[in-house]
């Protein structure tokens, strides 16, 4: 599936290639365990080894894959979505950052905590990863008064690039967390158990 440009900081590549490259979709869930598993060995030890042996054949995109049975999956995905509208170039970084918190946002962490106090926290993770945190906050804040046109219901400064992430995800009928597309086609075959010598052995038999 192609990217949309404005979430151009979703892609991780080692090299601008005039030729196409092979696409590793991961649709990742910052709430899921199961998807930070794949993070992290995605992030810290298979794209060094795509930088090193294929630079110019293969690259990443994150799909952000909300899990609406996880109430804090918008949330903390609206903080993703403001990470790339405000500075792109930090979206992995933050990533990183969030999915080594995730536990902070887990369902018994927000029950008693007014949303708003959910997206300061949220900011501050994006500062701590070298985003501005109140440019995130201004992003994410949901203002408590009617709009000029009386209406009550008028979500924050995402709330459009999250529609458009959700209509791109459910055209692909993707549920389960994490899933991999391999060149726009669901790979069964990786799961968030491969290990680096997995990936390594995957990558050495698909790309050529």
């Amino acid at each position: 599936m192609a990217l949309n440009p404005k979430f151009a900081g979703q892609k991780l590549a080692a090299h601008v290639s005039p030729y196409t490259l092979h696409t590793l979709e991961l649709y990742l869930d910052y709430v899921c365990p199961f998807s930070k598993k794949m993070f992290d060995t995605v992030y810290d030890s298979v794209f060094p080894v795509v930088k090193k042996k294929y630079p110019d054949k293969v690259q990443f995109i994150f799909r952000q894959q909300i899990q609406p049975w996880h109430p804090s999956s918008t949330l903390v995905h609206e903080a993703g979505a403001a990470v790339l509208k405000t500075n792109p170039d930090k979206f992995w970084d933050f990533s990183k950052a969030l999915f080594a918190k995730q536990t902070d946002f887990f369902d018994v962490n927000v029950v008693h905590e007014p949303r708003n106090k959910t997206y300061e926290r949220l900011a501050k993770l994006a500062g701590e990863a070298g985003v501005d945190e109140k440019k995130i906050y201004s992003l994410l804040e949901v203002p408590d008064k009617p709009d000029e046109d009386g209406s009550t219901n008028v979500g924050n400064g995402v709330t459009n690039d999250i529609k458009l992430m959700v209509k791109a995800n459910r055209l692909t009928g993707v549920h389960v967390t994490p899933t991999v597309l391999f060149n726009g086609v669901v790979e069964g075959g990786i799961s968030s158990s491969f290990s680096k010598e997995d990936w390594e052995q995957w990558l050495e038999k698909n790309i050529t």
